[in-house]
């Protein structure tokens, strides 16, 4: 998002003060009790439209009387009336920008006079159309979606406003003859209603459903024993993570808990239900972005769910209070080496951004590095003060915070006032600080190390040392803001690596000067390997693995690219060895499942071992459908997949249909709403089109993904040639054209 209209935001909406505690953002007028939502699907597949009729329950939680309200929604929805109180109210439409390319429409209306603290219903009937399906919004034969930033529902406040977006209780029900529809809470047929705070969504689709341990899992259609496995896992997983959260919270967290298989929009949760990548299901172990997703979800079934999140900086609470939460639980799980794997990854994706963010009193969803700003500097900053007190004394403020059923980050700065200056710094300030140490200087009977820190407030930290022979040791020390200090080890015994801040508390601007001697000039330790992998300097690549290895043996990542440092240099049994111990780890990257795979199948395929070598590519094409080098490794070892005559017939009508010149006679082949540019762009325009199928694989019963050569000659262009990955979905009895995996034609 674009940052110049954050900034216009900010000049109507804040005024910067010192922590004085009072809140400094311009208060609502409105905020909403209920929603109460009624949508029905459209009935006819050409139909793009999702029919609404949203009824609000809206409090004046202003000091004064209100008799004016604005209510934003998609700039796509077609409002035919307004009523107030059951009365027929005139409303005027007006835009609101959200950045270059999207805006949101505005509802303004008059109302009766409400008297502070008073409540008032507004129903809105409308129509909105969805031009092309996504991740957040999506109608079609085969399932439809409506996530809250798809900005489906009316509501009073913007959900990029500072204080965050309306969450309330809220009803839907979805009238629909075809699929299951699922939302939060709990429900009756198509009609679900959850008592805690959230935002409208629902999902509807086909799965087969299972329950294990207390959770609802809603798997790909036709889920082999593998899968149902892997879901068992996963309800396990977030069974024990609702048990951790609400032993914190006090309170047992009353939602259920529901997992759901999606193509797309993985990672939203809403009061317990949890969309989930369908290829999770697939791989052989379950990764570490599912396993932390899922905690961080449940996590807020009680923050923003049982409590509601309030205030400037509520992100911070709403994302970052979360995540210190879930990597509690992952260390719980996983141990403390796996739990430190995360912690790095998240400040990796913070030092990515640190530059040029923003102090956390200020920063909008507007930004586009808010996420990654709130989310993991704020895990931090909860981390810190959790070590600074005691995480028993911790938790129990944030219990004692909530039992108004409001939480806001102001209540805990004041609660936490006896660390008033780190925490003026953390909210207020940008992050300035740069943590160094010098390489040590042996003096009489003991050896120094100078410190600093170029931040603008003290810092104590742990100095680790590690002595020649492997022993390794620490020394407290609190560095005074924008100063320098000493520590000392009474020894002589050789030094031959010092950290500061080994437990890494503290959000800085550069990791790299952590350590010395210095060993990589980039916080981004994977970036220091990868560079010379990319470059095909395997010897340097392998030795940059290994010293960071030396430090974080479960680093996955990195692991993945020391195998295939070692694969480069002919080195094949040890490399055999590492993609397999990446396969071992207790909780590898999705991404680190799929390379791994398709490293022992190059492993096998160099050494003749053709049969074993197609598993393994097909294993990673099974968790990532979008992987060339995959796709092009089970060809040269020559891996096969049965091939329907139903497939085979409807690629071959499709060739048709392209050279036909006819738009209309494409579109019959592509389900609605899916991929319309590339209807749009061959359309007329191919001379030639003849698509071989060499591969088919199996995303669900009703869903394939093909792999074509695809030889084409469009208008004015020479002959081109390549791979063509498609999605294909059955709609009846017929197969119809759904997405583009992979499209290397050239």
């Amino acid at each position: 998002m674009k940052n110049f209209l954050s900034a216009i935001i900010f000049v109507f909406l804040l005024t910067f003060s010192a922590f004085a505690q009072t809140e400094t953002i311009a208060l609502r007028t409105w905020e909403v009790q209920k929603y109460d939502i009624t949508a029905t699907l459209p009935s006819v597949e050409t139909d793009r439209y999702l029919s609404v009729k949203a009824i609000l329950t809206l409090k004046n939680v202003s000091s004064s009387s209100a008799s004016r309200l604005t209510l934003r929604i998609s700039d796509k929805a077609e409002i035919a009336d307004v009523k107030v109180n059951n009365s027929a109210a005139t409303f005027t439409k007006g835009e609101e920008k959200i950045s270059s390319t999207r805006n949101l429409q505005r509802a303004v209306m008059s109302v009766p006079t409400v008297s502070t603290n008073q409540t008032v219903s507004v129903e809105v009937n409308y129509k909105l159309k969805v031009d092309e399906n996504s991740g957040l919004n999506a109608v079609s034969p085969v399932g439809a979606q409506f996530l809250p930033l798809s900005f489906w529902y009316p509501t009073p406040n913007s959900w990029f406003f500072p204080r965050g977006a309306d969450s309330a209780a809220f009803k839907i029900q979805v009238n629909s003859a075809n699929g299951t529809i699922i939302s939060s809470g709990t429900g009756a047929g198509n009609s679900f209603e959850t008592k805690s705070f959230g935002q409208p969504f629902f999902v509807a689709g086909n799965w087969d459903k299972i329950s294990a341990n207390s959770v609802e899992i809603y798997l790909p259609k036709g889920a082999d024993t593998e899968e149902q496995k892997r879901a068992n896992e996963l309800s396990a997983l977030a069974s024990e993570a609702k048990t951790f959260v609400a032993n914190l919270s006090g309170n047992a967290l009353d939602a259920p808990l529901k997992l759901i298989s999606v193509e797309r929009g993985a990672g939203f949760a809403g009061g317990g239900t949890i969309l989930i990548d369908e290829s999770a299901f697939k791989r052989q172990k379950i990764d570490s972005q599912t396993a932390t997703m899922i905690a961080e979800s449940i996590a807020r079934m009680w923050l923003g769910g049982s409590v509601q999140l309030d205030g400037e900086a509520n992100g911070v609470l709403r994302e970052g209070l979360p995540r210190f939460i879930a990597t509690l639980f992952i260390e719980q799980k996983y141990g403390k080496d796996i739990a430190d794997i995360e912690r790095l990854r998240q400040r990796t994706a913070y030092t990515a951004i640190v530059k040029r963010d923003a102090p956390l009193t200020i920063v909008s969803p507007l930004d586009d590095y808010y996420f990654s700003e709130v989310t993991n500097k704020g895990a931090m900053i909860w981390r810190l003060m959790s070590k600074k007190i005691g995480q028993d004394e911790f938790f129990k403020q944030i219990r004692d915070n909530s039992n108004d059923k409001v939480l806001t980050v102001n209540e805990l700065r004041t609660t936490f006032s006896e660390h008033k200056e780190y925490l003026d710094y953390a909210f207020t300030q940008v992050t300035d600080m740069n943590l160094r140490v010098g390489l040590p200087q042996v003096s009489g009977g003991e050896t120094k190390l100078a410190l600093s820190n170029a931040g603008s407030v003290d810092a104590t930290v742990s100095v680790v040392v590690t002595f020649q022979n492997g022993e390794k040791t620490s020394a407290q020390s609190t560095i005074k803001a924008k100063s320098f200090g000493e520590v000392i080890f009474k020894t002589t015994n050789k030094i031959v690596r010092a950290e500061i801040d080994a437990e890494k508390l503290y959000p800085q601007t550069d990791y790299s000067d952590d350590v010395a001697p210095r060993e990589f000039d980039d916080s981004d330790s994977l970036l220091v390997v990868k560079r010379l992998l990319d470059k095909q300097q395997f010897a340097d690549a392998e030795k940059n693995a290994r010293i960071v290895l030396g430090s974080m043996p479960r680093f996955d990542d990195v692991r993945v690219l020391l195998a295939r440092a070692l694969l480069g240099q002919g080195k094949n049994a040890d490399s055999e060895k590492e993609f397999r111990a990446v396969l071992d780890e207790k909780l590898p990257t999705a991404r680190s499942i799929s390379l791994a795979n398709i490293g022992l199948g190059d492993v096998n395929l160099k050494s003749g071992q053709k049969s074993q070598a197609a598993q393994f590519y097909a294993e990673a094409i099974k968790t990532d459908s979008e992987s060339v080098f995959a796709r092009e490794g089970r060809n040269n070892a020559g891996g096969t997949t049965s091939i329907d005559e139903s497939i085979k017939a409807f690629f071959a009508q499709f060739d048709k249909s392209v050279l036909s010149g006819s738009k209309a006679n494409v579109d019959t082949l592509i389900l609605s709403g899916e991929i319309p540019r590339f209807s749009g762009g061959i359309s007329g325009q191919a001379q030639a089109w003849t698509s071989k199928i060499l591969q088919v694989d199996k995303i669900d019963a009703n869903t394939f993904v093909v792999e074509t050569q695809l030889n084409i000659r469009l208008l004015n262009r020479s002959d081109e040639s390549g791979t063509a990955v498609f999605r294909i979905a059955k709609v009846g009895n017929s197969w119809k054209l759904s997405g583009i995996e992979i499209f290397e034609v050239r």
